[in-house]
């Protein structure tokens, strides 16, 4: 599947050499975290669920500044019903 068919609208920009390393660092820095996840505790990683963990490392990383909310934010997720 191409990504042209899923996403509507892409926008590129192209950075120049010197802001390249400043404006992608967070970038460069997950990628690495997600090797390091993968390599320490995941030693067996097949194909077949790669992707399962790369949504685990995603969840993660997108909840990383919940805080004292998490265990809240837990429960409510815990007793909602989905439709």
């Amino acid at each position: 599947v191409h990504v042209e068919k899923l996403v509507e609208t892409h926008i590129k920009v192209k950075s120049s050499e010197s802001t390249a390393n400043e404006e992608l660092n967070w970038v460069h820095t997950a990628i690495s975290n997600l090797k390091k996840n993968l390599l320490g505790i995941y030693h067996m990683v097949t194909e077949k669920y790669i992707q399962n963990y790369i949504d685990e490392f995603v969840y993660k990383l997108n909840r990383r500044y919940f805080g004292e909310k998490l265990f809240d934010r837990l429960i409510v997720a815990a007793i909602q019903t989905y439709v």
